[in-house]
């Protein structure tokens, strides 16, 4: 950049420039802070971190970090203004402009700077003082700084007003995926399409050939296990042991259209765990890929690392994953996103499944995304997050829990209505957020090419 600096511009050290006010620093830890909260802010390497009821500064101060600042992140600011009473601690170097120099053209400039010859470290970042002063700071001449820096200012402005327009779309957008899906799993999607179909086979007869198939799988299943150890049973007594699935709750939840029914995910699927990760599958022969949490958001996978894990044949036809397998995600520290899920793809195959995803397999795969879209919605999320445990701070579902949460069942025609709808208007919204998305770092690299022309003299060249 200094390059690009006029010719009748000077260059010089940040340190002739500035006062350097670090040696009135105090830190103050966060329990202390607690015994002495007030009205003062307490600023640290990237911004106010609290409150204290006493201050060291009381004027408009530069602030640049010394340590933990996102100093190689070209997007995100490294200095920032402070004005009035304020307290800092060791983790900002504080700097006051020198010789009637803006604060705003030091603080705008330093969030150009390429920090790579001044910092030290490796996982965290130093700014240490000797480096900083070293840093060059291109002065224009005579009341430009100023003029400068309203120019700044005011490009500045414009963009941050576009930047709080998308984000105000993008949460727009929020809220119009969670109403589809909301309105997606209680029939306000369908209504009109219900009254132009009244004749379609009710979501009950669904569910009485549904449990039907379920228990013939499971005679099926155990049949062939007995067979496996040279048994053949001499009476039905044995299919006594079939425990049927129970039907759930429904006295806190909503009421359905008149063909639909609230059934439990037991009813309507398999649940099962996965593999358990141990030094001693390295030691086994077949290896396979296997999906962890790490590969498992909200309604998307994300497969750009996908590891390998020892696999033995018997435990394949627990752990093997089939295309249309809903995986949720077993725990997470935080209340929100407990039971992350998705609807498995097959665009990895063969693939397995860690014990931290619990898979469900639909009886009739073709129901999946309406499962799918109930955990999602707001409902669904709150069914989730009642059942969920919490021990020092993680959130978790088992099996049993994933087995008994509700699921609205509606007729199967009537799904597949719900899904292309669903679908349709969630693709045009993922299309503009997309957009928005572009646009959003298109404004981070304006951000900094504002800041490039304007000290380099491309800014201002009118009034240079």
């Amino acid at each position: 950049m200094m390059k690009e600096t006029p010719q009748n511009w000077s260059v010089r050290p940040l340190s002739e420039v500035v006062d350097i006010l670090d040696r009135k620093r105090i830190p103050v830890n966060a329990k202390e802070r607690q015994q002495r909260e007030g009205g003062i802010p307490y600023y640290g390497a990237t911004g106010q971190v609290g409150w204290i009821d006493d201050y060291l500064f009381d004027e408009e101060l530069v602030l640049l970090g010394e340590d933990g600042a996102p100093f190689l992140d070209f997007r995100k600011q490294k200095a920032y203004i402070v004005r009035g009473k304020s307290w800092v601690n060791n983790h900002a170097h504080v700097l006051r402009s020198l010789n009637g120099l803006p604060n705003s053209y030091i603080k705008y400039y330093l969030d150009t700077v390429d920090y790579r010859p001044f910092v030290t470290g490796t996982t965290r970042l130093k700014l240490n003082q000797a480096a900083m002063k070293k840093i060059p700071i291109p002065i224009a001449p005579g009341n430009y700084p100023r003029r400068i820096v309203e120019e700044i200012e005011k490009q500045l402005s414009r963009l941050g007003e576009s930047v709080v327009n998308l984000k105000r779309v993008k949460a727009n957008l929020k809220r119009y995926k969670a109403s589809v899906l909301q309105d997606a799993v209680t029939g306000k999607l369908t209504e009109e399409w219900r009254k132009q179909n009244p004749d379609v086979e009710p979501a009950r007869k669904l569910l009485e050939r549904i449990l039907i198939e379920r228990r013939q799988k499971w005679e099926e299943t155990e049949l062939a296990k007995m067979r496996a150890k040279g048994k053949e049973p001499n009476n039905d007594k044995w299919k006594e042991k079939y425990k049927a699935p129970l039907a759930p709750d429904i006295s806190t939840l909503p009421d359905l259209p008149d063909q639909w029914m609230w059934t439990s995910t037991e009813q309507i699927s398999n649940v099962t765990g996965g593999l358990t990760q141990n030094k001693k599958r390295d030691q086994y022969a077949a290896k396979m890929p296997f999906l962890r949490v790490a590969n498992v958001y909200a309604n998307e996978l994300r497969l750009d690392e996908v590891l390998e894990i020892g696999v033995l044949d018997s435990e394949l036809g627990r752990v093997l994953l089939k295309k249309g397998d809903l995986l949720v995600v077993e725990g997470n520290g935080s209340p929100d996103q407990i039971g992350r899920l998705a609807i498995w793809d097959a665009s990895v195959a063969p693939c397995v499944h860690q014990n931290h995803l619990i898979k469900v397999r639909l009886l009739m795969p073709e129901m999946g995304k309406l499962v799918l879209y109930w955990l999602l919605s707001l409902q669904g999320r709150q069914c989730i997050k009642a059942v969920a445990n919490s021990t020092t701070g993680l959130y978790t579902l088992s099996i049993s829990k994933v087995s008994h949460l509700p699921s609205p069942l509606a007729p199967l025609r009537e799904q597949q209505v719900i899904i292309q709808e669903v679908e349709s208007r969630l693709s045009v919204a993922a299309e503009i957020e997309r957009t928005i998305d572009v646009n959003l770092k298109r404004a981070e690299r304006m951000r900094q090419s504002i800041l490039k022309q304007a000290f380099s003299g491309k800014l201002c060249e009118c009034i240079l």
